[in-house]
């Protein structure tokens, strides 16, 4: 391990230009120093923490070139502005914007903007737990093994997509494309591998551009370094039209699983039942015993 990796350990640093020195990731006074995860059998590490993806120099990150190469003409002066609040024509916040990258003129002047949307991937199971687990004896390295545990964690790309992105791009995405704004979206390879097909444009005709990335090992520097895998290039209606869409299962699936909730209810109204009607016999069994006494006295 390296003098500047044990640095950033000890100081729990995020090497990824964070808002602040120091790691956030779920908790500031003990975060969660985890932005990849390796599940077995995959190329590479998928990204779990936005900020990973901020690979680069300060306000040049990879990914923030790679966005303006599209959204404005070469040799435009622009600038990042980052976690920007959008609200719709009621004044109602509509989210926030991840980056919005700005053109300007020769007086400092916005002539023009595109807007950036930054998808990490969700994990189902616990992270927590193996982090602390190995942060006891870091030594161990890559031979560090939390199999069998429970809660055992592993990326969801679906609640990725269905919870997160597509939510994000209904509520913004709209109103960025009533004004005729680029938009870009940066997901890693195995995330863009989830999400539905939908029909790829020219650059020149393009309204939005994928960003699909990846991390790629440098054996000489042993570390993994974000690397652009490809651009994929679409319309904002054409692509939001494929995400909504959900193919039908099995209806007869669908009707026994109905069956088997229906009778699980129908044996906890009988349970219900049994329990009052026991409760009842016995307050009236107490209720005579009580009359009688009263009776021989």
């Amino acid at each position: 391990m390296s003098a500047d990796a044990k640095r950033h350990r000890k100081q729990k640093l995020c090497p990824f230009n964070n808002i602040v020195p120091q790691c956030t990731k779920d908790k500031k006074a003990s975060p969660l120093g985890v932005c990849s995860l390796y599940v077995e059998g995959a190329a590479t590490p998928t990204i779990i923490c936005p900020i990973r993806f901020r690979e680069g120099a300060k306000d040049e990150w990879h990914i923030l070139r790679e966005a303006a190469n599209f959204f404005f003409p070469a040799g435009t002066r622009w600038m990042p502005l980052g976690e920007v609040r959008l609200h719709n024509k009621s004044g109602i916040s509509a989210g926030n914007i991840d980056m919005v990258l700005v053109a300007l003129d020769a007086n400092d002047q916005i002539v023009k903007f595109g807007a950036l949307e930054i998808q990490s991937v969700y994990i189902s199971g616990n992270v927590r737990e193996p982090f602390e687990a190995y942060m006891k004896r870091p030594a161990v390295g890559a031979a560090f093994d939390w199999k069998g545990h429970a809660k055992y964690p592993v990326p969801d790309y679906l609640s990725s997509t269905r919870k997160r992105l597509m939510p994000q791009l209904l509520s913004k995405g709209e109103i960025l494309q009533a004004w005729n704004a680029k938009q870009g979206i940066v997901v890693v390879e195995g995330f863009y591998e989830t999400v539905p097909d939908f029909k790829e444009v020219s650059e020149r005709d393009a309204e939005v551009v994928w960003l699909i990335c990846s991390l790629d090992f440098d054996s000489s520097e042993n570390r993994y370094h974000l690397i652009l895998k490809k651009r994929v290039y679409t319309r904002f209606k054409e692509m939001l039209t494929e995400f909504a869409k959900s193919e039908a299962g099995d209806e007869k699936e669908f009707i026994e699983s109905l069956q088997k909730k229906l009778e699980r209810e129908k044996k906890k109204k009988d349970k219900a039942s049994k329990s009052s009607a026991s409760r009842l016999h016995a307050r009236i069994s107490v209720v005579k015993r009580e009359r009688g006494s009263s009776k021989k006295s």
